[in-house]
């Protein structure tokens, strides 16, 4: 639950102090006031190192860095995921930069920052492609989602060169654009080296060459588990390394924050994601167990010293390709299906306002069409449900597409009985 406060209370000289104490504690070597005294963080991290034992972590990927220097070194590249999560104007890209300066100093680590404001176009969550009207919804994913998508593709393609040492590669879906802004990112931070190749044909990139543990610290909202998973699971896909930082901020003082930039987002889309963002939640997800929940309007050294710690820890003990048990199985199916709930939900919402559309259109009295919205949205809670309980569908008519996927029975099935029901309303 994001907790409410008053806006009154939240200056904007407390605002913008909240977020210079944790900027100026990560780009100082040695900071020359020790932490005030306050309550710890929640946190979602197991066994956290104690303060006195915080070195630890960082000593072991020093010897190890040199180790890997020496001839005959284990020479596997060593890399990091960090998901940077909470709500727009939480200080979520304020503490992404301090990492990117901080990281390459202490304790010496590479360190890139993928900014998805900067990787995804902004025309990408504009209003809908041409053609995609109410009665016949594209089969294609909004373009944000495509966007996300491919940017994910070019993450791995990234990713695999850099375990494997295999030459890096356009991925086959991802539009050239994508691929385009993604190589440019990774260039500007050092990562890729170009050069013109060979009759003509464009540019040619290869992997800069380093010997340090490298962190890409990923920047966006992340507001559903789900879109964090997918990260997770490219972690585990390569055995690299996991761990998610989110910024718990009030709400009113997001709003606050985002109406001083140059171009705010509209407060219903804050307060919206307000409603649905899932934070992480260790006891029902191991996945997440390197995990720390952050106040981002009252940070201190202490908590930037966790976040190394976390850092060193989870890059320390990589995600083994083959962790998964009965339990996780079981909650990667639970996400799945909540996503499928999802899109199938937004589906039957349009499949219904079309059919009020066409109701209305063939002169259904308004006194009953209040009542055919009422019957229309319980068959839409009772559809929803069973895919939800994964039950058989009511319409045996669906038996013929029983090896296309749940949620495309189940919009079938409820088109066939909603377009019932309004027959039902038609030839009274």
């Amino acid at each position: 639950m994001v907790t409410k406060t008053t806006a009154a209370s939240l200056s904007r000289l407390t605002l913008v102090g909240s977020l210079e104490r944790v900027t100026e504690f990560i780009t100082e070597t040695n900071p020359r006031k020790p932490p005030r005294p306050r309550r710890r963080p929640r946190a979602c991290a197991q066994q956290r190192p104690p303060a006195e034992a915080a070195d630890g972590p960082l000593e072991a990927l020093a010897t190890a860095a040199e180790e890997d220097e020496q001839p005959g070194g284990a020479g596997r590249a060593r890399v990091g995921l960090c998901v940077l999560c909470g709500l727009p104007a939480a200080g979520k890209s304020t503490l992404a930069r301090a990492l990117r300066r901080r990281l390459p100093q202490r304790p010496g680590w590479a360190c890139a920052l993928l900014d998805y404001d900067e990787l995804i176009p902004p025309e990408a969550f504009g209003s809908p492609e041409p053609g995609a009207g109410p009665a016949e919804p594209s089969p294609l994913l909004p373009r944000w989602k495509r966007s996300r998508r491919e940017l994910l593709q070019c993450l791995e393609r990234f990713l695999r060169a850099v375990v494997t040492g295999d030459p890096l590669s356009a991925p086959a879906t991802a539009a050239q654009p994508a691929w385009e802004r993604f190589l440019a990112c990774c260039h500007g931070q050092g990562l890729l080296s170009s050069a013109e190749s060979d009759a003509g044909a464009g540019r040619s990139w290869t992997l800069a060459a380093t010997s340090r543990p490298l962190y890409l610290i990923l920047d966006d909202n992340f507001y559903y588990r789900s879109m964090r998973y997918e990260v997770y699971q490219l972690a585990r896909k390569y055995s690299l390394s996991f761990c998610q930082l989110f910024l718990e901020c009030p709400l009113e003082c997001c709003l606050q924050r985002n109406r001083l930039r140059s171009h705010p987002l509209p407060d219903q889309t804050i307060c919206l994601m307000a409603r649905r963002i899932e934070m992480p939640d260790l006891k029902k997800n191991a996945w997440e167990q390197n995990s720390l929940i952050l106040k981002s309007f009252d940070c201190t050294s202490e908590d930037n010293e966790q976040i190394i710690s976390l850092l060193a820890a989870a890059l320390e003990n990589p995600v083994k390709q083959n962790e998964e048990n009965t339990e996780q199985k079981e909650a990667d199916r639970a996400i799945c299906a909540a996503s499928t709930v999802h899109q199938a939900d937004q589906t039957c919402r349009r499949i219904i306002s079309q059919t009020m559309k066409d109701a209305k259109d063939k002169n259904i009295p308004s006194s009953e069409m209040k009542s055919l919205a009422e019957e229309l949205n319980k068959l839409k809670a009772e559809f929803l449900e069973d895919l939800r309980q994964g039950n058989e569908l009511k319409n045996q008519s669906c038996i013929q597409n029983q090896h296309s996927d749940p949620a495309t029975s189940v919009i079938s099935s409820f088109q066939h009985e909603a377009t019932n029901v309004v027959n039902k309303y038609i030839l009274k």
